[in-house]
């Protein structure tokens, strides 16, 4: 169940981990525009050091803490399981142990990967878990250290996040494609991409109120990793042989869900969900750093 009520907010301080990740980046900047901002890379504050990161905060004195550090290499996941639950799982644990040893609250980011893809419809915050990859399952066991460890969290899981920084699908494809104008893209794989701006606008939405607890949080609708590959082209007027593939075709070192799409019932539920259609966040996103990708 989902309690609590929106409140009036001012300007607050906010320590933002992972701050130089793909989001990040863009929430600094959107939180900067009425908030103090205190990033760190995970280079400049690492989660998994607890005296460390304990101190810190101590001395910034934050009113919130945004948990985006993370192991995300799915596929680097399964060749170094320590590290990926050292950093996504007992990193997780000690953002809530701080959070809650000075009341503050906890913004954390997890996945869609917790689950096994074996759903035909969307999945809602309450279904149950069965993650089928040590990235998913390191996922879940931190979300499992903050709700045990916090009383004051958001957990938001999203999708096939994409943004102007860092890496991600859409660089990658139109890297291949500028070398060779040729690609083969799965078919049978189903997300929903998501725009690291609409994470940040849902996360300032929550800033305001006390709604605690577990949302999902993607563009709403869903397609597949090629029909996504296919409109980024057509968005960019840019011919290629794109070539649809079975999952078995492309064999990768950690499973993939077959079927990952997440329904934001509980943002939903509260009147906050913030998400618009994948294609109309895709567009804005390619229009504007078209020239930059």
């Amino acid at each position: 169940m989902l309690v609590g009520t929106t409140l009036g907010v001012g300007c607050m301080k906010i320590l933002i981990t992972g701050a130089k990740g793909q989001l990040g980046t863009d929430l600094v900047k959107k939180m900067r525009e009425n908030h103090d901002v205190f990033p760190y890379s995970s280079q400049e504050l690492d989660i998994t050091k607890l005296q460390k990161f304990d101190a810190e905060v101590e001395k910034i004195a934050p009113d919130i803490i945004i948990n985006c550090a993370a192991f995300t290499d799915v596929d680097g996941c399964e060749s170094n399981i320590e590290r990926a639950y050292l950093v996504n799982s007992i990193g997780a644990k000690n953002c809530a142990i701080i959070s809650n040893k000075y009341s503050l609250k906890l913004f954390h980011i997890s996945t869609d990967y917790i689950f096994n893809g074996e759903s035909e419809i969307p999945y809602k915050e309450d279904d149950i878990p069965e993650p089928i990859s040590t990235y998913g399952k390191s996922k879940l066991s931190g979300e499992i250290n903050i709700i045990n460890h916090c009383n004051k969290f958001f957990i938001l899981r999203t999708a096939g996040v994409y943004g102007a920084n860092g890496n991600n699908f859409i660089k990658t494809i139109l890297k291949i494609v500028k070398k060779n104008k040729f690609l083969k893209v799965v078919n049978d794989q189903i997300t929903t991409p998501t725009y690291t701006v609409d994470i940040c606008n849902q996360i300032l939405k929550l800033l305001k109120t006390e709604y605690y607890g577990i949302y999902h949080a993607s563009s709403e609708g869903f397609c597949s990793w090629y029909e996504f590959t296919k409109t980024i082209l057509q968005y960019l007027n840019i011919n290629a042989d794109v070539v649809p593939c079975t999952t078995d075709e492309f064999l990768r070192p950690a499973k993939r869900p077959k079927y990952s799409v997440l329904d934001n019932f509980n943002l939903k539920l509260i009147g906050l969900n913030e998400f618009r259609y994948w294609k109309e966040s895709l567009k804005e996103f390619l229009e504007k750093y078209k020239e930059e990708l």
